[in-house]
Order: C-alpha cells, then sequence, then structure tokens
C-alpha cells in the first residue's frame, strides 16, 4: 500500500532536498519485481517466488552507469548462490553488500593486452568486421593495426587495388608483407605498396596456378630503387622481366622464379648475400648465363648462397663464377645442368674451398669428381645433394659417406637407376631368317643374349648423418645403415630393394618414407625399425652372494631401477612408416 506522507515529514522535506540523495534499486530486494504498486508477497512471510534465469538483468528505462553494472554482474552471483541456501538469507546478505560493492565499468572491460592478442589470431576481414561491433573494439583493432610489424594477405580475383591500398595504409609500421596473389598482378601493386610502407625491408609475391604476372624489368627495379630500406625481396612468375638492373645498398636477400629470356642482367648490390634465380624449363631460353656470371662475381662480393636452376648451365657458366673469386661464399647451388662435368667440379673446389652445401643435382658428374669433392672439402661440407646424376653408382656415395665425417644430408635420388640392355625390336630387324650349317650368325647370337640389370648395394656407416635420401634408386637392392643419428630416410619408389637385403641400424629414426615399395619391404622395415617381432630382452642385473661364491640373478620384486635415463634408453623411438 502507498502511504502518504505526514506532516512533519513535508515540513521536513525543504531540508532534506539539500543533502545529496543516494539513488536506491527501483526493484523489489525480496522478489525482483519493480517497486513502483508493487506489494511484495513475502511481506506475509509467504516464500519468495524464484527468479528466472538468465544470462542478462533487467532493462529499465533510466539506469546510471553503477545500475548498469550491478545489474549484469550481480543476478549471475545471485544464480549460483540459490543452488544451495535459501533464497531469503540471500537476499539479506545481497542488500547488506550492495552498499559495500562498487560495481564499476572498469571490472567489465577485458585488458587490453588480452584483447590485442585475440585479435592477432584473426584474418584481415574478420578484424574489420570485428571493428564495427563497438567503439572500444575499433580504437583496440586500430591500435593493433599501427603496432603490426608482418602481414600475410591473399589477394583474391574479387578484391580491388582501392581494398589493398585502404588496408596497407592501416599499416604504416609494417615492415614484412607477403601477397599471395590469386589474380594477375602489374605495377599497380607496386605503385600501392610504396605509398604505403615507407618502412617496408622484407617483400614477398606468391603467384596462384593459372595467374600472369605481368610486372617489368624496369618497373621491378624502379621499385627496389625507391625502398631504400628493403633488405629482402622475393617475387614468383617473372615471364615478362626481360630486362633487370638492381642497384640497391641494403639489398640482402634477392629470390626470382620463372625467369625466361633475359637479355641482360645486372646487379649491383654490395650488400647482397643470397640470390636465388630460377629459370624456366624450356630450351629456347636465351638468357646469357655466363655473363650474368661475371657480373655477380664484381658487383656483389658478398654473396654467401647461390642458387641457380637452368638447364642452360654448362662449364662456362661455372668457370666464370669461379674467376669471381666470391671469398664469402659458403652454399653453391647449381641445378639441372646437365652439360656440367668433372672439369667444372675441379673448378669449384679448386676456388671454393669453404663450402658446407654443394648441390649439383642434373649434372653429368661422376664417381672421380666426388672423390675431387672429398678430397677437398673434408673439413667443412654438411650437406651434399647429387639428385638426378646418371653418372654415380653406389660406390661414389659410399666414398662420400666415409671420407666427410661432417656430412649431416645426402641426396642421391633417381641417380642410381636399374640399366638394362633390351634387344626386342632390334633383333627383329636386324636378324635375317638365314641359317647356315656349322655357323652362328648375328641373329642367333643376340637371341641367346638375355636383358642384363645391374643392381647395386649401398652400406653406410656415419656417426653424424641425419638425412638420406634414396628416392627413386630402382637400381638400389641392397642397404644396409648404421647410423645412430639418422632421424629421416626416404625409400620411396625404391622398386627393386629386397627385403632379406635390409639392415637398419638406427635407433633414432622418426620418419621412413616408403611409397612405391613393396609390401614385404615396408613388413622388413617396421619389423626392424618398430621391433614389434623381436623379444623382450632380459635386463635384471646380477649380484654376488654375500660369501662371494657367485653370482645370482635379481628377483623382479627387488630390482629398482632409479635412474631415468637408463629407462629412456630401452624405450623404442617412434617411428613413422609413410606408404601411402
Amino acid at each position: 500500500m502507498l502511504h502518504h506522507p505526514s506532516v512533519d515529514s513535508a515540513t521536513a522535506a525543504p531540508k532534506l532536498a539539500a543533502l545529496p540523495k543516494k539513488r536506491g534499486s527501483y526493484n523489489c530486494g525480496r522478489c525482483g519485481l519493480p517497486k513502483k504498486g508493487h506489494t511484495c508477497p513475502s511481506a506475509d512471510g509467504g516464500p519468495a517466488p524464484l527468479l528466472p534465469r538468465s544470462g542478462h538483468g533487467l532493462r529499465r528505462a533510466l539506469f546510471s552507469d553503477e545500475d548498469r553494472a550491478s545489474s549484469a554482474l550481480v543476478p549471475a552471483l545471485v544464480d549460483e548462490e540459490v543452488a544451495g541456501t535459501p533464497v531469503p538469507e540471500v537476499v539479506e546478505e545481497e542488500e547488506k553488500e550492495d552498499d559495500e560493492v562498487d560495481w564499476t565499468e572498469e571490472a567489465m572491460i577485458l585488458p587490453t593486452s588480452c584483447m590485442v592478442e585475440v585479435l592477432k589470431r584473426l584474418s584481415p576481414m574478420e578484424l574489420m568486421r570485428a571493428a564495427a561491433v563497438c567503439r572500444g573494439w575499433r580504437g583496440c583493432v586500430r591500435r593493433m593495426w599501427r603496432s603490426a610489424e608482418e602481414l600475410r594477405l591473399s589477394v583474391s580475383p574479387r578484391s580491388q587495388i582501392g581494398f589493398v591500398g585502404s588496408l596497407l595504409q592501416k599499416c604504416a609500421g609494417l615492415s614484412r608483407l607477403t601477397l599471395r596473389m590469386e589474380s594477375d598482378v602489374d605495377a599497380t601493386m607496386l605503385a600501392c605498396v610504396v605509398f604505403s610502407l615507407p618502412n617496408l625491408e622484407a617483400f614477398e609475391i606468391n603467384m596462384t596456378k593459372n595467374t600472369v604476372n605481368r610486372i617489368t624489368g624496369n618497373e621491378l627495379s624502379r621499385f627496389v630503387s625507391e625502398k631504400r630500406c628493403l633488405t629482402t625481396l622475393k617475387v614468383e612468375g617473372c615471364t615478362n622481366i626481360g630486362f633487370l638492373n638492381i642497384s640497391s645498398s641494403s639489398l640482402s636477400t634477392l629470390w626470382l622464379s620463372n625467369l625466361y629470356c633475359i637479355s641482360k642482367m645486372v646487379f649491383k648490390c654490395p650488400n647482397l648475400r643470397e640470390i636465388s634465380l630460377d629459370f624456366t624449363r624450356q630450351e629456347n631460353d636465351s638468357t646469357d648465363l655466363v655473363t650474368m656470371m661475371e657480373n655477380l662475381g664484381s658487383s656483389c662480393p658478398r654473396l654467401t648462397n647461390i642458387h641457380i636452376a637452368s638447364i642452360q648451365l654448362c662449364n662456362e657458366a661455372v668457370l666464370a663464377l669461379t674467376s669471381a673469386n666470391l671469398r664469402c661464399l659458403r652454399m653453391l647451388s647449381l641445378v639441372l645442368g646437365s652439360r656440367i662435368t668433372d672439369a667444372a667440379v675441379t673448378s669449384i673446389v679448386s676456388c671454393y674451398t669453404s663450402l658446407e652445401l654443394l648441390d649439383l643435382s642434373g649434372s653429368s658428374i661422376s664417381d672421380s669428381g666426388i672423390r675431387m669433392i672429398c678430397k677437398v672439402l673434408p673439413e667443412t661440407l654438411s650437406r651434399l645433394l647429387l639428385a638426378l646424376c646418371p653418372n654415380i653408382t653406389s660406390s661414389g656415395i659410399q666414398f662420400a659417406a666415409v671420407q666427410l665425417p661432417l656430412l649431416q644430408l645426402i641426396d642421391c635420388g633417381m641417380s642410381i637407376s636399374d640399366t638394362g640392355y633390351h634387344y626386342e625390336s632390334s633383333q627383329e630387324k636386324l636378324c635375317p631368317n638365314i641359317e647356315r650349317s656349322g655357323e652362328y650368325t648375328m641373329c642367333q647370337k643376340l637371341s641367346t643374349m638375355k636383358s642384363q640389370r645391374i643392381y647395386q648395394k649401398l652400406i653406410i656407416k656415419h656417426a653424424n648423418l641425419r638425412k638420406l635420401s634414396l628416392w627413386g634408386c630402382s637400381g638400389l637392392d641392397a642397404l644396409y645403415l648404421n647410423c645412430p643419428e639418422l632421424n629421416d630416410l626416404n625409400l620411396n619408389s625404391c622398386t627393386n630393394l629386397h627385403p632379406e637385403r635390409l639392415l637398419l641400424r638406427c635407433p633414432n629414426l622418426k620418419d621412413i618414407h616408403a611409397s612405391g615399395c613393396q609390401d614385404m619391404l615396408i613388413g622388413a622395415i617396421r619389423n626392424q625399425v618398430l621391433n614389434e617381432f623381436v623379444a623382450v630382452e632380459n635386463h635384471l642385473p646380477c649380484k654376488r652372494l654375500a660369501d662371494g661364491s657367485k653370482r645370482v640373478q635379481v628377483p623382479l620384486f627387488i630390482q629398482q631401477i632409479s635412474d631415468g635415463k637408463k629407462q629412456k634408453r630401452r624405450q623404442m623411438t617412434q617411428c613413422i612408416v609413410h606408404h601411402v
């Protein structure tokens, strides 16, 4: 019921009006319903009705910041307390604590550092959607854009250059940018990057399938000259370069792929340390590699890593590179040069005696070239790659494993292939149907000859070897490995490897690739590496009796092993055999 104020209270009203009024709750403290026009049923001692469970408080027409915070958090605490105690007691405790607890808006705000960690895991499109949630999120997203150092962006065909430009302008402090182009790219993208990112240090363009890179050599050279802070540049699909003249004092890493018919290539980069040039696999490529090698030696004296992949590589290009006398060179990779012979290997090892990696995959070197490598580089060479070299044999690889103690990687895939002599169609053409008594014709001699297949065996015992690749070695029928540090073995397409001639003494093996191998070979690998059919050895120690007369085995219930290292030694390393 509504009670009218008395006369005394009416006269005292002006005096009390001067005092600040403390705003209370608009809801009943017992049942939670609005107080206006409300008679609480629990006033007569009846049970208070339970409030419906909901994730938010009751909405009000007028509220302050303090009421907003309390209405959002207090009901959750009440719901947790109701399950174990009567409601009236909880309400009384809450009424007492309402004046003591100060629910402010700061208690509801997630710390900015936590918010940034959450937003870092979102894509750029999701970040733009998160910025539209509220003002606080928008400020946090804006702060994260400004502090970003690296961005990896996938540009779809529907994305326009204006969208990419507006996105890059938000990241003015960006230092590393990677663009994965799903559509054609031209010099407009380079201009957008130059305008938006003044402090860019690393820039990479990756092209997807069926996309075209229309950037020319002049445009790329202008981009490098304008970005004076650029240290790393990686561009794919450079089929329209034509002419290249790169001049930069800050550039240290340069990767260009799919190069084709470069009329002139000039590099003026005194601080360049790594260069990778990958040419197309076309016979009519007219690039002058000899002149390019000479220019590298004169204008880039600090080169440490060189990778060149071209079918036009020859001995003359290698001799031009060795005449440059790059004293800092540590890694040399000349791939797919079928005209590179042992003479080029001789010039390489005579000029560069500190090589740590040598990749001559696809060349025509032989076992004598491997012996020259082992004679000059026994103390530095740690990675040797000789894949697709048809003139080397298993004896040359064994010699390298013995003479190079620091080797950690050997790749000789498709090098040990089976050779046979087949005379099927030639017999019918060269042998006439003529038979003479007492004489053997040429036809009879060829008919008695069978197809000869030469198989080889490979024995490697090495203390530091960690990765061995023998993919496609179909001429290998026996393999014996004793490499305690080996953890990766590639036997893909070793079709003629005999299961009974396989011996693996490699306790640290983790991955074995055996796709395209026989099922019996895969079973032999599992038997040796995973130790599925080997009986458990008896590890019970022996002790002498008290009188020292003889030794007896300690019973199992008395044995106590306290050293954890011994237990780890007995456990087999988990190895995965990939054969799908």
